[in-house]
C-alpha cells in the first residue's frame, strides 16, 4: 500500500510505503529499495508495526515515477501489492513496482 502526502506548494511529496502484514508473515526486517535511494538495500530500513505491517517514509521529487521494490528478510525480493503501476525489471524474471507522484 502507498499513502501519499504532497507539499503545499506541490514541489515534493511524503511517499509511506507500506508492506501489509499478510504479505510480510514470518519477517523480521524489511527494506525499500528503488529509483530514490540508488536500489540501496539497507538505506531505507521500514519499521513494523503493532499490527505487523512495515512501513517507511520517503520524501520524493513530484511529477516523477520512481520504480521500487521490497527486500524482505535477507533475501525475499517482492513487489507492493498496491503500486501504481508494474514494469519489467533489467531482470527478466522479475518487475518493479512504480509509484508516480
Amino acid at each position: 500500500m502507498i499513502k501519499k502526502r504532497y507539499a503545499k506548494d506541490g514541489s515534493t511529496c511524503t511517499v509511506t510505503f507500506i508492506i501489509q502484514a499478510e504479505q510480510a508473515e514470518d519477517v523480521a526486517s524489511a527494506f525499500v529499495a528503488g529509483d530514490f535511494n540508488n536500489w540501496s538495500r539497507t538505506a531505507t530500513p521500514m519499521k513494523k508495526t503493532a499490527a505487523g505491517t512495515f512501513e517507511a517514509s520517503v520524501k520524493l521529487d513530484a511529477g516523477k515515477e520512481f520504480h521500487f521494490r521490497y527486500l524482505l528478510g535477507e533475501d525475499r525480493w517482492d513487489n507492493d501489492w498496491h503500486a501504481d503501476k508494474y514494469v519489467q525489471s533489467v531482470f527478466r524474471d522479475a518487475e518493479n513496482s512504480v509509484v508516480i507522484v
